[in-house]
């Protein structure tokens, strides 16, 4: 208990110091201004680690999984330095469990096992995400929740419908190249989104967005706090307290809390529905919609720059009231329409391991075609990853 009760202090404590001192102090001078003081409370303006979010999740999981004994003690520093530093996924995600990485260094990593193909095809799929889909959207989105009351109602649309597309195909582009420079080294790390826009609830798509954060909140923060174990006030309490932790742990500031807590209040009430056996019988295209339109009034809470412009985005996407006048191309509507064809495609066999069959010299020649395809589309402004913020 004492050493994993270091492992937490030093953990949480650099995370807290780097990401939520000046957050804290802040909040504090807010809240003492309001009740008339006008504190000068020190503030430090460090910079924040890149990717500290993720690999203080990942040391966590190895100290806590060791005192469960769930997972023997690594006697070998460089293997744990390794699982920590493993650079294709260290600055955002997938987060890794030391059960599922630790393992693989018991043997060598031999190229003749490499599933080359795959693992290329899965960078290029990933790339195309980043370079060209999330990218080329960034512009128009940054211009539109920079001053979002000089646009109109189909504007904020346009906008906040960029941002969700914007937002999976940045993190999951990231995670897909990830995967696949893994999986070029020999390591196997574990799928982190699985088509999320099509959940059929919102409880089905934190199951797929994102699977490692969620399921390491689940059973590193959820569960031992009690989970569905405890009285009804007990369960909700708890899953409230994890998603408002969620959404501070992608940010240090209100709309990520209030986002965490949106997105807690609807697991709130899709369990109480089914704990008093309320079944909502509705068709599985509605319940799509739906849950789509609730992640996108919380997106919404995620990108707007304060509490203030999210107010001005959110009158006008759910209530259509805006007062500017200012406007987005339209046509970037029909890019959005083909992108979610391509997002509800069935993953069949014969739809997505095509470029399984023939030889290597044909696979080579396709591959530098799509390239070549791909090339002309990739957006000439820089935009750093989303998730690299956390």
């Amino acid at each position: 208990k004492a050493w994993v009760s270091v492992s937490l202090v030093g953990n949480l404590g650099l995370l807290g110091f780097f990401k939520y001192f000046d957050f804290f102090v802040d909040s504090a001078a807010d809240f003492l201004g309001l009740l008339g003081f006008r504190p000068h409370l020190p503030t430090l303006n460090v910079i924040l680690p890149v990717g500290i979010s993720f690999y203080t999740f990942q040391t966590l999981s190895y100290a806590l999984d060791v005192y469960r004994g769930q997972l023997a003690p690594r006697r070998s520093f460089l293997d744990f330095a390794l699982f920590v530093a493993f650079f294709p996924q260290l600055v955002a995600g997938p987060i890794v469990r030391a059960a599922d990485f630790l393992p693989q260094l018991d043997h060598p990593r031999r190229w003749s096992t490499i599933d080359v193909r795959a693992a290329l095809v899965l960078f290029l799929v990933g790339f195309f995400k980043k370079a060209c889909v999330s990218d080329g959207l960034a512009p128009a989105i940054d211009r539109y929740f920079a001053a979002p009351e000089t646009f109109g109602a189909l504007s904020a649309w346009i906008g906040v419908l960029c941002y969700a597309t914007q937002i999976y195909c940045d993190f999951s582009g990231y995670s897909d190249m990830a995967i696949a420079c893994a999986a070029l080294f020999g390591y196997h790390l574990i799928r982190n989104f699985d088509r999320p826009y099509l959940a059929s609830d919102l409880t089905d798509f934190w199951r797929r967005w994102p699977m490692s954060p969620s399921s390491w909140l689940r059973d590193y923060l959820s569960i031992p706090l009690g989970g569905n174990r405890g009285s009804r006030l007990r369960t909700y309490c708890n899953l409230m307290l994890t998603m408002l932790l969620g959404g501070l742990w992608h940010g240090a500031a209100w709309n990520f809390v209030l986002w965490g807590g949106l997105h807690g209040l609807g697991l709130a009430f899709l369990r109480a529905l089914r704990e008093n056996g309320v079944s909502l019988r509705i068709p599985r295209a509605l319940g799509v919609a739906l849950t789509f339109y609730f992640v996108c009034v919380g997106w919404i809470l995620f990108r707007a720059q304060g509490l203030s412009d999210a107010g001005v985005v959110l009158r006008a996407f759910v209530l259509l009231r805006s007062p500017g006048e200012a406007a987005l191309d339209p046509r970037i509507l029909w890019a959005l329409a083909a992108l979610a064809v391509v997002h509800a495609l069935p993953r069949t066999p014969s739809l997505t391991a095509w470029w399984r069959r023939g030889p290597g010299w044909l696979f080579a020649g396709g591959y530098a075609l799509a390239v070549a395809v791909i090339v002309p589309f990739i957006a000439v402004n820089f935009v750093p990853f989303i998730y690299f913020q956390f």
